[in-house]
C-alpha cells in the first residue's frame, strides 16, 4: 500500500491520499500508516476517533482547536459527501501565524488534512449528507476547547458560502476574530 503526500506552503500540515484498490467486489484502502506518516514526519499516536454527520449542505463547524496541555493534532478523512476543509496558522511568532490552508475533501477524492496542534481547524459541507471522520491525538477536554470566528475577514479565508447562509451553531457564531485571540500557542514548541 502507498499513500500520496503533499506539503504546503505553510509548514505542518499535509494532504495525504491512500491508494484505492477497486475491483469488481468494490475496493480496499490502507487509510492509516503510522510508519508512512512517522517518514513524512508526524510521528505521533492517535488516542480518539470522531465521526460527524452534517443532515445539510452549508453547515459549519468550527473554527476550533485544544489548548495545552491537551493540545490535538488531527487526521480528518471524509467517508460521504463532501467539503471545504480549513487549518489556520495560530501559532504566535510563527512565520506563517494567521495563514490558512483550504482544501477540499470528498469521498470521492479520497484524500485526507493532517493539521498540527497549532492549527485552528474548521470545515463547510458541500453536499448534504456529509460524513466526516477524524482521528486526534489528545482526548477531548471540554476546559481546553476553544474556538476562533470563523469568517474573521483578517483571515482571508474564502469560504464557499455566504455568512447569513451559514448553518452555523451559537457557540461556534460566538468565537472571538483573530486578533483577540490570546497567544495559545508559541512557534516552536511543541504542543
Amino acid at each position: 500500500m502507498t499513500m500520496t503526500i503533499r506539503t504546503f506552503h505553510i509548514p505542518g500540515p499535509l494532504l495525504i491520499t491512500p491508494e484505492k484498490h477497486v475491483d469488481h467486489r468494490g475496493f480496499f484502502s490502507e487509510t492509516y500508516n503510522k510508519r508512512v506518516l512517522a517518514e513524512a514526519g508526524f510521528d505521533k499516536e492517535f488516542v480518539q476517533d470522531n465521526h460527524s454527520l452534517s443532515r445539510d449542505q452549508g453547515v459549519v463547524r468550527g473554527l476550533h482547536f485544544q489548548i495545552p496541555p491537551h493540545a490535538q493534532d488531527k487526521l480528518v478523512r471524509v467517508i460521504r459527501g463532501r467539503i471545504f476543509d480549513v487549518a489556520v496558522d495560530i501559532r504566535k511568532g510563527s512565520p506563517t501565524f494567521g495563514q490558512h490552508v483550504a482544501v477540499e475533501l470528498s469521498a470521492e477524492n479520497w484524500r485526507q488534512l493532517l493539521i498540527p496542534a497549532g492549527f485552528a481547524h474548521g470545515f463547510c459541507t458541500l453536499e448534504p449528507d456529509t460524513e466526516v471522520i477524524y482521528k486526534v491525538t489528545a482526548h477531548y477536554a471540554p476546559e481546553h476547547d476553544k474556538g476562533l470566528l470563523w469568517n474573521d475577514p483578517a483571515l482571508g479565508i474564502d469560504w464557499p458560502i455566504k455568512p447569513e447562509q451559514a448553518i452555523i451553531s451559537d457557540r461556534d457564531r460566538a468565537h472571538p476574530p483573530f486578533a483577540a485571540l490570546p497567544d495559545y500557542f508559541a512557534y516552536g514548541e511543541d504542543a
